[in-house]
């Protein structure tokens, strides 16, 4: 396991390297477009294109776009109306255990965090799946702990196989894998893979990610290419943030996803736009403030420049928010969530992740939606 005097640029043993990765170019280029100033004009300018440069989206992000912002939202919506039309889709996560062997400073689940821990067995998956499944969603995201002494891929793998049973659609948000893993997993019944990269900077990673193979930078960055080369038809991207500059972060991410969607066209992007929240016995960090008007900028920004990919809203905020920006940027949303171990068929169970804001069930975000003018959709992929 890595130590905190090893570099975060460093591999450990038996990690894949791509002699192709994509990381090079993007934080070149996150870094020379964060270097210019942009102006209103430029703000401007980028609104009037149907395909924007990576410019032109350093341009919406910027302290300009931000004086700009209205204008920016109703360009984004135009967008997401065009190509999205009135659906709405609907999913929830389902955390699987929250044993980790990272030390992350922000994180509820590191290893050093006194917590409940627990790990779902065969039946208590089940027993969560069937009370998901009976709301009606279609659509699953298994989460785990980053440990693969607790949640090695043969485990994963038994999830995704018996979520198959319960439902259409099957992601994954688990630590980083190898490509013949992400196959594996792929054949297990998984669609899509989504990595948090948390942040793009290399200082700020080095310092908040102090031990375990989390701690290696360009292996966590290669993730989604790996998967894709692993066979998942899609991939996700974010950052966390707050960690660092929220600007640099939003520009390097939807850089990443709009290099890796040119080399690998057939991959389906998704995007999704985190803000830090509070968490059991927290370590105290210097943080960026994020606000939601920030935040709003930054799913405009992503909205025109990636304009088909999918984006979720995560319940990391407040229903009103989640609501109004539904209609304006995102796609997906997420309902009936718990980010702790096995409390959706049960009272008592693992401690969460992270405290949410938006605790609605399924029946009610789906009313909120539909009294947004949103067509709920929970499934719009037919495995054959």
């Amino acid at each position: 396991m890595l130590k905190q005097s090893d570099s975060c640029m460093a591999y450990d043993e038996g990690m894949d390297i791509l002699a192709d990765s994509l990381r090079p170019d993007v934080l070149h280029l996150a870094n020379t477009l964060t270097e210019r100033d942009y102006t209103v004009e430029d703000v401007a300018a980028a609104l009037t294109k149907d395909m924007l440069s990576p410019a032109d989206f350093a341009a919406l992000l910027s302290p300009a776009g931000a004086a700009r912002l209205e204008m920016i939202a109703t360009a984004a919506r135009a967008v997401r109306h065009r190509y999205f039309g009135n659906s709405a889709y609907l999913f929830t996560p389902l955390y699987l255990s929250n044993y980790c062997e990272n030390h992350c400073v922000y994180c509820g689940f590191h290893r050093y965090h006194r917590i409940r821990r627990m790990k779902l067995d065969r039946a208590r998956m089940a027993a969560e799946m069937a009370a998901i499944a009976a709301t009606g969603l279609e659509e699953i995201l298994l989460l785990t702990g980053e440990s693969r002494g607790q949640s090695d891929p043969e485990y994963i793998g038994a999830a995704c196989r018996l979520a198959t049973k319960y439902f259409k659609m099957v992601g994954l948000e688990v630590y980083p894998m190898n490509v013949d893993e992400y196959a594996y997993l792929h054949d297990c019944g998984a669609d899509y893979v989504t990595v948090f990269q948390e942040t793009y900077h290399l200082a700020t990673y080095g310092r908040l990610h102090l031990a375990g193979h989390k701690r290696s930078f360009p292996y966590r960055f290669d993730a989604q290419e790996r998967a894709v080369r692993g066979g998942m038809r899609g991939v996700g991207f974010a950052a966390l943030l707050g960690l660092s500059d929220f600007r640099r972060d939003a520009l390097a991410t939807g850089l990443h996803a709009h290099l890796l969607q040119r080399r690998y066209p057939h991959a389906e992007i998704a995007l999704s736009c985190p803000r830090l929240r509070p968490v059991k016995n927290g370590d105290a960090i210097q943080t960026q403030d994020v606000r939601e008007r920030d935040l709003l900028q930054v799913m405009c920004a992503y909205r025109l420049f990636l304009p088909f990919a999918q984006m979720t809203i995560s319940t990391r905020e407040r229903s009103g928010f989640r609501d109004r920006v539904m209609d304006i940027a995102a796609t997906k949303i997420s309902a009936g969530v718990s980010t702790g171990i096995g409390t959706h068929a049960a009272t008592e169970g693992g401690d969460e992740q992270f405290d949410i804001a938006d605790r609605r069930d399924v029946a009610t975000v789906c009313e909120a939606m539909r009294l947004q003018g949103l067509q709920v959709v929970t499934n719009d992929y037919i495995r054959v």
